[in-house]
């Protein structure tokens, strides 16, 4: 059972011999109990066991303490103020994976747990992203919600007109993604919600979550508006004199989300160096501007179970966002194909591969490439991309290609429906296209690219081979923690029950690591936390 190698400490223990356990059911309930306190005790007759009720004495009477570890939950863990202002039960949030895929019923499943989840309104129309809007606010009157916010450095009208409903609808938390830097955009969002109150505090009424994966880009969110964007959206009558002054005086940004090796948009940046990096980026700039309240950063990336935001939390983790492994749960907004193919991926059946948002600017995201061809596809089309000029240049044998196997149809045609998609959307796109064939090319491309995940998240079943499917190696981490539970099966796998065995998981992984680190030695069942059915009711 438990053996001990550490030095025995001073302290003894006193309380009714009723309350120790010494065989190995009663011990790991009270491991688990991780709402009380956990003492290690030897009795006399040399058995070790634990109890969670009691006191220490240094009299020398009662029995040896050899190890005592203080109540630890899962609503202990980061940042208590992140709770506080978001109305949480958890310092946890699920990221807002694109074109819905993080769905209406994802977002309110999360906030009906107390807990915190953004739509997923990247790649989506407008008229799309006001449905949501009118369902996910009909569920959730007194929870906390967010919507994304995605940078569209070639689609800008369609930022714009994003912010200009999340203002009219008074979506109060965005969570802005892939900006390389500020734009008046973003800018116009932070700043319209400024008030004061009758003693003269700041109010911030529209809160931004920036997820960053670079120092330069988290610098931006870390300081106030630039004036120059301040100046012209007070010449445009956008924002009051009152919230051009309140400006000066807050971040962009209340919380920060420091972005690894995630699903998706990813510098793959591992989370053990770049997480500390930009929490040291924070407090040099809270000495220089002093803000009344200082941002709290946050991680994600390779978030999937309870020892990855274990570590995130030790780190100085404010916060966890967990992106890839919701995607695998009955509340995505993605195709039951993509569930169960999910369900089974190993850590290593992830590549990069172009991204269509930022397709000329050669950007990529890390998507899945088990079970299908996106990847490698997406691959040959930007390097056509890069070598030819125009439709034309490309010689007819490979143009064929293209049209059988990836487009499945004349390049003209894929065109029209270009011409069609933008109308729609985005009008300025085709305008710039009609004597620029490169750009051109580019929207033809960016037409597979694009239409790749809607494939996905609607199970078409001719294109099985070219679903993109974003998805970071922490999908395959979950399936390895999950393996043999009833959390194995795709169909069991629901978002706010996944959360919180993970957070329930971290804390009771931190009892066992801190008792590991006085020299108690645990059997190796029990230093693993294992999910199980019922264990952790799901407030829904």
């Amino acid at each position: 059972m438990i053996n001990f190698s550490g030095v025995k400490q001073r302290l003894f223990w006193k309380g009714s011999p009723r309350s120790i356990s010494f065989d190995a059911a009663g011990m790991d309930q009270k491991l688990k109990n991780t709402a009380e306190n956990c003492f290690i005790v030897e009795d006399h007759a040399n058995r070790i066991g634990i109890a969670n009720a009691g006191e220490l004495t240094t009299d020398g009477k009662g029995l040896q303490i050899l190890g005592m570890v203080a109540p630890m939950t899962a609503e202990q863990l980061g940042d208590p103020t992140f709770k506080r202002d978001y109305n949480l039960k958890y310092t946890y949030k699920t990221g807002a994976m694109a074109n819905g895929i993080a769905s209406e019923t994802l977002v309110i499943a999360m906030g009906k747990a107390g807990l915190l989840g953004s739509f997923g309104a990247a790649g989506l129309v407008p008229t799309r992203v006001e449905q949501a809007i009118d369902t996910i606010q009909t569920a959730l009157m007194n929870e906390n919600y967010a919507f994304n916010l995605i940078h569209s450095p070639n689609e800008p009208a369609l930022e714009a007109g994003a912010v200009k409903h999340f203002l009219e609808r008074k979506v109060q938390v965005v969570e802005a993604s892939a900006f390389l830097n500020l734009t008046l955009n973003i800018v116009h969002y932070r700043v319209a919600g400024l008030s004061k109150d009758e003693k003269g505090n700041i109010l911030i009424k529209n809160r931004v979550i920036a997820k960053i994966s670079r120092k330069e880009v988290a610098s931006h969110f870390m300081q106030p508006a630039p004036k120059k964007y301040i100046d012209q959206l007070l010449a445009d009558g956008k924002i009051t004199p009152l919230q051009a002054e309140l400006s000066a005086r807050i971040p962009m940004a209340d919380d920060i989300t420091v972005e690894a090796d995630s699903g998706g948009h990813t510098d793959n940046r591992p989370l053990v160096t770049l997480l500390p990096s930009i929490i040291r980026l924070r407090d040099q700039l809270q000495q220089k501007h002093e803000f009344t309240t200082p941002i709290r950063i946050g991680a994600a990336g390779g978030i999937s179970t309870p020892e990855s935001a274990l570590s995130a939390y030790m780190m100085g983790a404010a916060y966890i966002v967990t992106g890839s492994v919701n995607q695998a749960c009955l509340e995505a907004g993605t195709s039951e194909h993509v569930r169960k193919l999910l369900a089974s991926v190993s850590q290593t059946d992830v590549m990069m591969a172009p991204a269509s948002d930022m397709f000329e600017m050669g950007v990529e995201l890390q998507v899945l490439k088990r079970g299908t061809l996106f990847g490698p596809r997406a691959k040959k089309l930007y390097e056509l991309y890069m070598r030819y000029n125009s439709i034309e240049e490309i010689p007819q044998e490979e143009r064929s290609k293209l049209e059988k196997s990836i487009f499945k149809k004349p390049l003209e045609e894929v065109w029209q429906g270009c011409i069609n998609f933008f109308n729609d959307r985005d009008p300025h796109q085709i305008e710039r296209a009609q004597n620029n064939p490169k750009r051109k090319m580019a929207l033809i491309f960016r037409w597979y690219l694009g239409l790749s995940s809607n494939w996905a998240n609607q199970g078409v079943k001719d294109r099985l081979t070219d679903m993109q499917i974003w998805c970071g190696p922490a999908m395959g981490a979950f399936n390895d923690w999950v393996k043999g539970t009833y959390l194995e099966n795709y169909q069991n796998r629901e978002v706010a029950d996944v959360a919180k065995h993970i957070m329930q998981g971290a804390a009771y992984l931190y009892r066992i690591q801190s008792l590991k680190n006085q020299g108690v030695n645990l059997p190796l069942e029990w230093s693993v936390y294992i999910p199980v059915k019922n264990e952790i009711e799901v407030e829904i």
